[in-house]
């Protein structure tokens, strides 16, 4: 039997799921537990919670606005790989560009961005083509240094295996680098899908046309708190779900990974 508290001990996937309901189970007893002892309209219980998701749906639009904000962040997501993908491995690849570039890009990591939504108005307007160009942007500034890291990352051995069989530049890159850092940067870009939620209430809040973030900020104006609490599980459990899919992609695409 496996023992539940050795040091980076392992789990069976029953045991896994058996803990992780516990885990929820627990956290919502507590929850409600600290809303009996101490009561207060700023702490709402579990259940006013999941009461406020009715006025939610009928008055507030919660799914047209989930909607909203999910297309937001995936026109982001794909925006930021567009651009990450293909600059990191030309920056990362070749020594000259890595020099030339490599300190600059870290150093966009030290940006605080709900600073910078001013000059993503000036520059795109106050539509949603700024919102989106803002989320990708704050992708970016994490994913660009990441692939640039897993390129420097991948073993010289395979390099030059390739390079005594006569591969040419192209083969090198597609045959070693293109896998070799794909395998890797997936778990990356899963981790760095949250970042997009994280800011998502700055983007909807400039000319605001719907979305959950929006949502959120307007029932915390109405101290509303229930429904605040309610649009962050939304959140947590659209995140969930995406981290789900995400995972199970990878099985599919890099399977030697869970061997």
């Amino acid at each position: 039997m496996t023992n539940l508290f050795e040091i980076r001990g392992t789990l069976s996937d029953r045991q896994n799921q058996l803990f992780s309901i516990v885990g929820v189970a627990f956290l919502l007893f507590m929850w409600q537990v600290i809303t009996m002892i101490v009561p207060s309209p700023n702490t709402p219980t579990p259940m006013k919670v999941l009461t406020s998701f009715k006025e939610l749906h009928f008055e507030d639009a919660l799914v047209r606005n989930l909607g909203y904000s999910v297309k937001l962040n995936l026109l982001g997501y794909f925006k930021a790989l567009a651009i990450s993908l293909p600059l990191g491995f030309l920056i990362g690849m070749f020594p000259i560009t890595k020099s030339l570039f490599n300190k600059p890009i870290d150093a966009l990591r030290f940006i605080p961005l709900t600073a910078v939504t001013g000059l993503f108005i000036v520059w795109f307007g106050i539509e949603n083509a700024m919102k989106v160009n803002f989320l990708a942007f704050g992708i970016i500034v994490y994913l660009l240094p990441i692939v640039i890291q897993r390129i420097g990352e991948v073993e010289p051995v395979y390099h030059q295996t390739v390079k005594t069989l006569g591969a040419t530049r192209w083969q090198t890159i597609k045959e070693v680098y293109i896998p070799a850092v794909s395998a890797k940067l997936f778990d990356d870009i899963r981790v760095l899908v949250a970042i997009s939620w994280t800011y998502i209430i700055v983007a909807e809040l400039i000319n605001k046309s719907g979305g959950i973030g929006a949502l959120a900020y307007t029932s915390a104006r109405q101290s509303r708190i229930d429904k605040v609490f309610a649009v962050l599980l939304v959140i947590v459990v659209v995140g969930f779900l995406q981290d789900l899919i995400m995972k199970k992609l990878d099985k599919l695409a890099f399977p030697y990974k869970y061997l």
